[in-house]
């Protein structure tokens, strides 16, 4: 089997999907690319058994077959050639593959195609259309609050709930929970899965920077998401998301609004000061101003800022993990944020005090005690 291919698109391919092979699979047969070339296309898969990347290139030949490729030793010697076409010599018997370039030839070890795993079928019984940039823009806001924590494997993932009126975003790690929903994307269906963290991370770094239809399409234990020559197959996560709504105080009468950047700015810099085991951060508010203050006694180090803020309610002082505060401020885009509060032991929302078009979030943080409380 003989193709010829351009170094650089080839490339470009190979890094959109290399990301979901893993250094030590279960199966040694996923370390590689699997080559089909069918009617001068080649199909090139990775895979780590829960979650799939195919990507789709013309190229220059006459034959029909399949091989698979070793990733990384692949990767590597594209990267270092410079823009030309290549030739690819596949020994179908031996399962050699040898790359015929302008600077040399180089051979490598391929394995039989069909020790390859099979995709999963996808029954496809719902789908709907997202542009590129809001799913890019879902994903960023709600990703970061997802659990690692394996024994809870409904938090390691982004609940999607789709309805006639809107399509819900929603991630939680147990500590803060992060609700995105869109008025301008629909489903003629009212479903909702659960939907890996790896998968949209990928998902996410592969999504073109120029606006995009992704057709998103779901079974009952798959999701397949399309755009451009790029598809991706994704188990989903078998498991009950929690009651989420409920877990969102609905009385909060105290309200700080306070300029998102220079809340976010200082408490970078407060948190630098803060006990490394907790991150804690304590707040004290007042009508017109909000006390920031950390402290770390192991190390004796302790800081403390005065920022102007428009608050209303009762004078309040509450404690929250700074690394929390960071990561929620830092991917909203408002320049103002309201933060309502009930009491100190419940939970703290965070809302853009302007709001986008078309977009609705919610960012809840649970409260660490403070020392002073009983």
């Amino acid at each position: 089997m003989k193709f010829v291919v351009s170094s650089s698109a080839l490339l470009k391919q190979l890094t959109a999907i290399s990301g979901v092979i893993t250094t030590n699979p279960i199966v040694p047969i996923l370390e590689n690319f699997l080559f089909q070339i069918q009617n001068g296309k080649l199909t090139i898969t990775a895979s780590d058994l829960q979650t799939s990347m195919i990507a789709d290139m013309d190229i220059d030949t006459r034959d029909n077959g399949s091989i698979a490729v070793p990733a990384k030793i692949l990767i590597d010697t594209l990267k270092g050639l410079p823009e030309q076409p290549v030739t690819f010599l596949v020994d179908e018997n031996t399962y050699g593959v040898e790359l015929v370039s302008d600077n040399g030839r180089y051979k490598l070890s391929g394995e039989n195609a069909t020790d390859f795993p099979r995709l999963p079928a996808v029954n496809k019984n719902y789908s709907v259309d997202f542009s590129s940039d809001v799913l890019a823009r879902a994903i960023g806001n709600t990703i970061f609050a997802t659990s690692s924590d394996e024994l809870r494997p409904a938090m390691t993932g982004v609940y999607f709930q789709l309805s006639g009126d809107n399509v819900t975003f929603v991630a939680t790690d147990g500590h803060r929970l992060i609700r995105y929903r869109r008025s301008d994307m629909t489903s003629d269906s009212e479903i909702s899965m659960i939907v890996p963290r790896k998968a949209l991370n990928l998902l996410k770094s592969t999504l073109p920077s120029e606006t995009a239809v992704v057709r998103a399409e779901f079974s009952h234990s798959n999701a397949f998401f399309s755009f451009n020559n790029i598809r991706m197959i994704c188990r989903l996560v078998d498991e009950r998301f929690p009651d989420y709504e409920n877990a969102i105080p609905s009385n909060n009468p105290n309200v700080l609004h306070i300029s998102r950047l220079e809340l976010l700015s200082s408490l970078r810099r407060i948190s630098i000061y803060a006990n490394r085991a907790t991150n804690q951060v304590r707040l004290r508010i007042t009508p017109t101003e909000l006390f920031i203050s950390a402290e770390d006694l192991d190390f004796s180090n302790e800081a403390n800022e005065r920022l102007i803020c428009e608050y209303e309610g009762e004078e309040m002082e509450i404690g929250f993990n700074a690394r929390f505060l960071i990561e929620m401020l830092s991917n909203l885009t408002a320049h103002d944020v309201s933060i309502e509060l009930s009491a100190p032991n419940r939970a703290g929302l965070i809302v853009p005090r302007e709001k986008e078009d078309n977009e609705d979030v919610l960012m809840l943080v649970m409260p660490v005690m403070l020392n002073n409380y009983v």
